[in-house]
């Protein structure tokens, strides 16, 4: 049985109990090099087999996955394993060859960033729409740039992005963006190393110019978090109502 396990984003007491027990069970542990923190493997049995997925190719993975099917294997990914991870193509091969599997989620990055910035990305009259998304680099993206920054009253979070930074400003303020529009970059999230900058579209890019490794970048409106509207379901005339329809 493998199970896809979500370490969360960088604190190990954001992983979830049921990923907790799954590795405290398992024979073998495949997982995705130094983003998953060093606490949340010393979950693992002594005699565990203890493998870092990084630099490894599918065929290598595939084939680690494979032996030991018919025991517990945990792979362990970093975040949730749903979003920029490689999941689909493991699932893909584990069905084909009918071993069994189950996914257990973890926190996102994202999730976890608003938590340290005490924010949330659905704000009354300003944004009901939050997009997940990266730039196009290495990696491409069917979605472009410019139709994802259309969406000017969507909260957008940008996954490894931190180096194409310089284009997303570019190609912001070419489609009308204010240059006061509100950009926040979070580093390592919710690590005990975990960094927050705050700025605008215009000036966030000096202050980042040194991070290399993983970070997030938030962008738009809804960062104003000060002149957020109240919700209509705590204001009384809808209170009111919901009585009237019990």
């Amino acid at each position: 049985m493998v199970y896809f396990i979500g370490a969360g984003p960088g604190d190990p007491d954001l992983v979830t109990v049921k990923a907790q027990k799954v590795l405290q069970k398992a024979n073998a542990v495949l997982y995705t090099g130094s983003l998953v923190p060093k606490e949340v493997l010393s979950w693992c049995k002594e005699d565990a087999i203890i493998k870092d997925s990084q630099g490894m190719k599918y065929p290598e993975i595939f084939s680690f996955l494979e032996e030991y099917k018919d025991k517990v294997v945990a792979r362990v990914h970093t975040g949730d394993p749903s979003i920029y991870s490689t999941i689909a193509k493991q699932i893909q091969f584990l069905q084909e060859k009918s071993i069994s599997y189950e996914v257990i989620p973890g926190i996102t990055a994202a999730f976890g960033a608003a938590a340290s910035l005490g924010i949330e990305f659905t704000i009354p009259g300003v944004s009901q729409t939050m997009i997940l998304t990266r730039i196009e680099g290495k990696t491409p993206n069917p979605e472009k740039l410019e139709n994802i920054l259309a969406c000017k009253n969507s909260s957008l979070v940008f996954y490894l992005s931190i180096l194409l930074l310089k284009k997303l400003k570019k190609k912001a303020l070419e489609l009308g963006y204010s240059p006061d529009t509100p950009c926040w970059v979070v580093e390592k999230a919710t690590w005990e190393e975990e960094s927050i900058y705050k700025g605008t579209i215009s000036n966030i890019e000096e202050q980042v110019s040194h991070i290399k490794g993983v970070a997030l970048i938030l962008l738009g409106d809804f960062l104003h978090q000060e002149e957020t509207q109240e919700s209509h379901l705590y204001v009384k005339p809808l209170q009111k109502e919901l009585k009237a329809n019990k």
